[in-house]
Order: structure tokens, then C-alpha cells, then sequence
């Protein structure tokens, strides 16, 4: 087996986990994503600055501190810290091993970015626009003795899939197995999510601060997902499934170098912190390739008016009135106005008294969201409601991004390994025999018989992980036992999701089954808007939608309970 480690999930996670997991066990690979939808726009905005950057500047400092350890212990490093820039990254970190005095070959990785051809390959006009590469690139650089990769945007599981097709000498036909590293590495490519962190049913366990994971990876693809020894956290089939479900679609998950058929995958509890995964299947991979365009979509601002005590909804429809008759000589593009009513009747605590009236905007035109607006509201408080006040005073407008997907045929992106001698490799396009399409739903299990019910939390019984996809988001939910699989099936259907989460009711919901994991996914599509860093709506993210769908209440089955 290759035993692969991830130390970091995205740009900001935690800065001691390289050296964590370099001193915690024994490693043969270690990985560390950095990149996300928004980080290529924070990037891109840096490289826009100076061309130079571009990369994340954190996993330098990280690789600082731990190159000798890295050298004397023989692990290899495989990131996409190399951002908008890897060979800028690779250069930099060269000079950081002869400054000092560690011996360390770098490779990287490039052919991702398309921003300079996006009029031809008809992309508009973005800041960044980067293809999702696959893992032959950084199989190429390790077969040629790399000790550090440095990648752009490949997808987060080739990091994984990279040093596996390394390990084992897979060829691009060898669907199944590198399907089975795709899994590995969905699981590993978010750090602690994987070993209880952000887990529904955390109450459960004394997860203290999640340790990283590691996947013990086969020649077949499959793997055991475990951590070091005296981490914390706790790697189960439960925390395994979460993160399985987190920010996927259908059940066929399509990549550059295999689609990975989630509906095939059996995880099974081999011992404590041991999950085994297997029986993954692999299909050929679509004839093109993804590509992640950011744009500047604007500027936005907002301001949060405090409403107190009694008669919350008319103060609210005052205010509302005022700032919408203020701002009618030079009105925003949008104004988005939401009341969260976070008060509390006879309160003992002022805050607990206060509800949150959030006016956002949003406009080509910085000045229209910017001091014209924020001063307007502030020029409100001695002529609005009783209490008026303002969470934050006024603020000049910030420019927010646009994150869009679009598709080009695989034999028009080049896909280079850049050795650590300079050699430069093309990677080919693996074959495809079809465009792989949705998967019919599979049938229902057994309802269950009728029988008494209590109304509680739906969370009571079922887990969720939800997560952003552009401006889409979804929320995988699971349970745990075969009874409450049957009763979910059954019970969380689209009317029921529109039902219980009133902001989506008018949006488009496809929900998928996936009976191997006792788990239903549900996709809510235009919930974000334009995407995280529009900042749409209050959880821009969409990563605390699966708890708001927990926490409503329903009808459930006494003998699940």
C-alpha cells in the first residue's frame, strides 16, 4: 500500500498540521489543498497586483519550517498551493532548499490556466480561468524523482489519485482503481472533515480538535481511512459518510481522469479510527474538461440595523421605507433585504431583545454602494425607529466576484509535468468512449409499516454536510440504520425539502439516492446566487444548510427513535 496524508483543506486551515503530520505516524505522501472558487478569485486579484504571486504564500512558510523534517523522513509532497503561478511556487521553493541547505527536488505542474486564451475557447472575459486537470501530471513528475509537486488546478482528489497511479504504475484504462483513489481522495481532500469535524452527530464522541486523515491506498484502489495515533477526533463510517457527501451532485462523479460511481462504494468499520473503502467502480471519464472562471462581478456593501423590544416588524417596515425613499435619485442595481428574528419575548439580556435587519446592495458603480449608501442609513438615526442603531458604522463599497463553470474539449488544454531537470512532458488526454449521463433513480426501498410517530428535529435521526458548487449548494443527508433508510427515502422528497427550507420553495431541487450509504443528496440550484464571494445570502456558503434542515421538525417513527 502507499499511505497518503493531507494536511490542509483550504487556504487558512490550521499551519502547525504539516509539521503534525509529518512527526504524528509514519507517511509515504503528503498532500495539502489550498485552492477553492474563492481562492482562485483572491489569487487572481493578487497576480493582478503583481504578477509574480499568485500562489498560496502560506504553504512556503509552512514548507519552511518543515523541509528538514520532509527530507529526513522521505516523504513526498504533492499541493496545488502553486495556485494561479506553480512555477513561480516551484522557483520559490528551490531557492528556499539551497537557502537552507536542504536537498529536495521540485517538479510542478501547468497547463491549467486559460485566462490568456478564454476569447478563443470562448470564456468571456474572467480574471482566472483554470481547468480542472487530472493526476497523470503529478504521477509523471514523481515517476521522475520529484520530491515536492507543485500543482495549479488539478482536482482536489488528484492529489491523491497522483501518488497512487505513481505507486502502482496505473495506466489511464485502469478505471476502477484510480475510481477507488478519486473516493480516497474526496474523503481526505477537506483535512479534519474527515475525522469528525464539522460532524453532525459530534455530541456522540470526545473529538477534542480533529487530528488530519491519511489513506492507506491498494493496487485496487481501495483504502482504509485512518489518522496518526493520538490525534483527536475519530474516523468512522459516520464521519467517512459526511464527507462522501459533501459538495457532489449525482451519483456519477466526473473527473479528468475516471467518473466515480458513488453509488458503488462500501465502507465498512475495519477497527477504531480504520474505515475500509472499497468496491468502487470506475467509468471513462467525459470527452471535456471543467473550467473555473471568477469575474468582478461588481461592488457590494451592507449595513445591519438593530431593532429591539416591541413591535419588531413595524420597526423593521419603517426603517425599510426610509432607506428605500433615500436611496431613489441614485438606486443600486440590487437591494436585498432580510430580517432575522433573533429576539426574544420579556428577554433578559438586551441582546437577546434584538432582532437584525440586513439591507445588502450591489452595483457596477462603487460609489452607488458605497458612502451614498452606508450614509444614508446613518444620516436614519435620530429620525427612524425607537433603538436605532447600526452594528458597524458606514463602510465604502468592496468589490465582490462572479464564479462561473464552463466546459472545453480535453484535447485543447495542455497538460504538462515540468520535471525536475526542466524536461517537459505532455500529458495526453486519457480516451473517452461516452459522455457519461445521470444515472436513473434507483427504486425505493420497503416503506415502513405504519405505526406511531413524535414530532422532533429531522436531525434527531439523520445527518447532513452541505456545501457550496458555484451558485449552487448541496445538502447529502444519511442515517444509520436500514429501517431509517427505508423511512428517509420515502420521507425527504422534494416537497418536503421545499417545505421545510422556505427559501428554496422556488427554486430548481434534484434529489439522488445513493442506497450503498443509507444517504439521499439533495441539489439546490441558484440558492447562492452568483457564488460565495457574491455573498448572496447570509450563509454564503451554504455550509450550515444541512443544519437548518435538521433542525425542523417532523414526523418520525417512534421505533426509530
Amino acid at each position: 500500500m502507499i499511505r497518503i496524508g493531507n494536511a490542509s483543506g483550504f487556504y487558512g486551515d490550521r499551519f502547525s498540521a504539516v509539521r503534525e503530520m509529518l512527526t504524528g505516524g509514519p507517511l509515504d505522501v503528503l498532500t495539502g489543498d489550498y485552492l477553492a472558487e474563492l481562492t482562485m478569485l483572491i489569487l487572481g486579484r493578487d497576480r493582478l497586483k503583481d504578477p509574480s504571486r499568485g500562489y498560496a504564500t502560506t504553504f512556503l512558510r509552512q514548507f519552511e519550517e518543515c523541509l528538514g523534517l520532509i527530507a529526513d523522513r522521505g516523504v513526498r509532497v504533492v499541493t496545488n498551493a502553486g495556485g494561479l503561478n506553480p512555477a513561480g511556487l516551484a522557483d520559490a521553493l528551490r531557492a528556499l532548499a539551497r537557502r537552507v541547505g536542504v536537498d529536495v527536488t521540485v517538479a510542478h505542474v501547468e497547463g491549467d490556466d486559460l485566462s490568456s486564451r478564454a476569447d478563443e475557447l470562448g470564456l468571456g472575459t474572467p480574471v482566472t480561468a483554470n481547468a480542472y486537470l487530472g493526476a497523470f501530471g503529478i504521477a509523471e513528475c514523481l515517476n521522475a524523482g520529484a520530491d515536492v509537486v507543485v500543482t495549479g488546478r488539478v482536482t482536489d482528489a488528484s492529489l491523491v489519485v497522483g501518488p497512487a497511479a505513481a505507486h502502482f504504475g496505473w495506466t489511464p484504462d485502469d478505471h476502477d482503481a484510480l475510481a477507488g483513489a478519486v473516493v480516497a481522495g474526496h474523503v481526505l481532500e477537506c483535512g479534519a472533515q474527515a475525522t469528525g469535524g464539522n460532524y453532525a452527530f459530534f455530541t456522540e464522541h470526545e473529538l477534542g480538535l480533529p487530528g488530519f486523515p491519511v489513506a492507506e491506498v491498494r493496487a485496487d484502489g481501495s483504502s482504509v481511512i485512518t489518522k496518526h495515533d493520538g490525534t483527536g477526533g475519530a474516523v468512522t463510517v459516520g464521519t467517512v459518510t459526511a464527507q462522501l457527501l459533501y459538495e457532489i451532485a449525482d451519483p456519477r462523479y466526473v473527473g479528468p481522469d475516471v467518473t466515480a460511481r458513488f453509488d458503488t462504494i462500501h465502507l465498512e468499520q475495519e477497527g477504531p479510527d480504520r474505515v475500509r473503502v472499497s468496491g468502487v467502480r470506475g467509468e471513462p471519464p467525459p470527452s471535456r474538461l471543467k473550467v473555473g472562471c471568477t469575474t468582478l462581478g461588481g461592488f457590494r456593501n451592507e449595513v445591519t440595523f438593530v431593532l429591539t423590544g416591541l413591535d419588531i416588524e413595524a420597526k423593521a417596515d419603517w426603517v425599510r421605507r426610509q432607506l428605500t425613499e433615500a436611496l431613489e435619485r441614485r438606486p443600486p442595481r440590487s437591494v436585498r433585504w432580510t430580517l432575522a428574528r433573533t429576539d426574544h419575548a420579556d428577554a433578559d439580556e438586551q441582546e437577546a431583545a434584538s432582532a437584525l435587519l440586513h439591507c445588502a446592495v450591489s452595483d457596477p458603480d462603487p460609489d452607488t454602494v458605497g458612502r451614498a449608501f452606508s450614509g444614508a442609513a446613518v444620516e436614519l438615526g435620530l429620525a427612524s425607529y425607537p433603538g436605532f442603531h447600526l452594528t458597524a458604522p458606514p463602510q465604502k463599497g468592496a468589490p465582490y466576484g462572479v464564479f462561473h463553470d464552463a466546459f472545453v474539449p480535453a484535447t485543447t488544454v495542455p497538460h504538462v509535468a515540468v520535471l525536475p531537470d526542466g524536461t517537459r512532458v505532455d500529458v495526453a488526454a486519457p480516451e473517452t468512449t461516452r459522455e457519461p449521463v445521470d444515472l436513473p433513480e434507483p427504486p425505493l426501498p420497503p416503506a415502513l409499516p405504519e405505526g406511531p410517530t413524535r414530532r422532533v428535529p429531522l436531525g434527531t435521526v439523520v445527518g447532513a454536510r452541505s456545501g457550496d458548487k458555484g451558485g449552487s449548494a448541496n445538502i447529502g443527508l444519511w442515517v444509520r440504520s436500514e429501517p431509517a433508510w427505508r423511512w428517509l427515502a420515502h420521507t425527504l422528497t422534494v416537497d418536503a425539502v421545499r417545505a421545510l427550507l422556505p427559501e428554496v420553495a422556488d427554486l430548481p431541487v434534484r434529489r439522488y439516492l445513493l442506497p450503498n450509504l443509507w444517504a439521499v443528496n439533495v441539489v439546490v440550484d441558484g440558492v447562492l446566487g452568483e457564488g460565495v464571494a457574491s455573498q448572496a445570502r447570509f450563509d454564503p456558503q451554504g455550509k450550515a444548510l444541512g443544519e437548518w434542515l435538521r433542525s425542523r421538525v417532523v414526523d418520525v417513527p417512534e421505533v426509530l427513535l
